[in-house]
């Protein structure tokens, strides 16, 4: 074994006592000397003057006992280097200090896999599931634009399915006139786990909204006791999107995206929704919004705006949310909050209702004014092979055609439905 240049010599192997030292040939060892001594000592003159039998009686006593403590400790100690395997020191550097661990942060996008902990180091504490509130804002981030802007829709089991509805949505990405890259910013809320688990197959960012006590899977008819409560939960869920501070483009499921719709959105505007009639300026009231599609600003303006209107469902009890926002829009208290509202051109922003004519200028289009999934699945289908056929067009016949939709046709509504906008303006 090498000596270790931590311990000096405390590796050598101790030195062999005499006793067990191999001599020269025809040289006395040690022990042959001892007794030649005392043979000497029983012929010696001066051994018997000072009395040889008690000198030889001494020598015997000391000697044996003396032999044997000194074998024994031979004995022990080359017993234990044959059967101890040699053990060299780790360097400085390498070797494990005691203490407290300490939670090494790595890059997430680092190429290189972590080293395993060794087994005696403690396991990382799982501090159980994220709460609804740190997944959400941890969603949001992932989402957002440098600015802090989300793109939301809300999704149900029933709007789910494949070929249903979602994959129609996602598809008018796609095909938009540089609408594809805004998928990265888009979060889809699942309000049952079956959407979930569907928009987990589909898409990046989704967020799983749990309402207790409340199922919101299947198909929810306009005006319907559920239908109310999944709208209004949507809206209160908006508003703690303001409150964190993301501003949000908020577009139902049934909507078309053609084309990036920011550019279109007016600078002084706080809360901007879409009409489905829409009287030619953008601050009057009188307009008649349709909440399905609108673009929010987060400030203080908002948010209060935000939870006076979600207040106010306790003063109109089982008024569409929709409704309960054209009668807040003329209250003295939303002019003292100062929200600056503005209405979207149908130019831009249309629907079946009041349709983009031009296609050169159409950002979204609304399946709205249509009652049942399968005449809106139909019409949307529709409506996105429209779209494919006009930018197939050569860019000079596209800015000269009158290229229009072929739409709605399953979605017209029956005769007198649409007499009295107040209850039916939003299907």
């Amino acid at each position: 074994m090498e000596s270790s240049p931590f311990h000096g010599d405390l590796d050598r192997p101790p030195a062999p006592p005499p006793c067990a030292v191999e001599t020269p040939r025809g040289e006395p060892s040690p022990t042959s000397q001892i007794w030649s001594s005392s043979l000497a000592m029983k012929a010696s003159p001066a051994v018997s003057v000072f009395g040889a039998k008690a000198a030889d009686s001494s020598t015997r006593r000391w000697i044996s006992p003396l032999l044997f403590l000194m074998v024994i400790p031979l004995s022990f100690t080359l017993l234990y280097r044959t059967t101890t395997p040699a053990v060299l020191f780790p360097p400085a550097s390498l070797r494990v200090e005691l203490g407290p661990p300490v939670a090494v942060q790595r890059p997430v996008d680092s190429a290189v896999a972590s080293d395993p902990l060794p087994s005696s180091s403690p396991r990382p504490v799982q501090n159980g599931p994220e709460s609804q509130d740190v997944r959400l804002e941890r969603v949001l981030r992932a989402a957002a634009t440098r600015d802090n802007t989300v793109i939301l829709t809300s999704l149900n089991a029933f709007w789910s399915t494949p070929g249903s509805v979602l994959d129609l949505f996602l598809e008018s990405f796609r095909v938009g006139n540089g609408t594809s890259e805004l998928l990265n910013h888009l979060v889809i809320v699942a309000v049952d786990d079956k959407a979930y688990e569907r928009c987990l197959a589909v898409h990046d960012h989704c967020f799983d909204l749990k309402t207790e006590g409340v199922d919101f899977s299947g198909e929810k008819v306009f005006n319907t006791p559920e239908y109310l409560d999944m709208m209004w939960a949507r809206l209160d869920f908006l508003r703690v999107v303001l409150e964190k501070g993301y501003n949000f483009i908020f577009s139902d499921v049934d909507i078309m995206w053609f084309r990036n719709p920011l550019p279109f959105f007016y600078p002084d505007g706080d809360f901007q929704i879409s009409c489905d009639n829409f009287l030619g300026d953008p601050t009057d009231l009188k307009n008649w919004p349709n909440n399905g599609f609108n673009y929010v600003k987060s400030n203080n303006r908002s948010i209060e705006f935000y939870k006076y209107w979600y207040s106010s469902r306790a003063r109109y009890p089982g008024v569409h949310e929709q409704n309960v926002l054209n009668i807040i829009k003329y209250h003295q208290h939303v002019r003292e909050i100062g929200v600056r509202i503005r209405f979207l051109n149908t130019k831009h922003f249309g629907g079946f209702c009041e349709p983009s004519r031009d296609l050169n200028k159409v950002c979204t289009m609304h399946a709205n004014c249509c009652i049942g999934l399968q005449r809106k699945i139909s019409d949307l289908r529709a409506m996105l092979d429209d779209w494919k056929k006009f930018m197939s067009l050569p860019p000079d016949i596209k800015i000269l055609s009158h290229y229009s939709w072929s739409v709605p046709q399953s979605c017209r509504l029956p005769p007198g439905l649409g007499s009295d906008k107040e209850k039916n303006h939003h299907l």
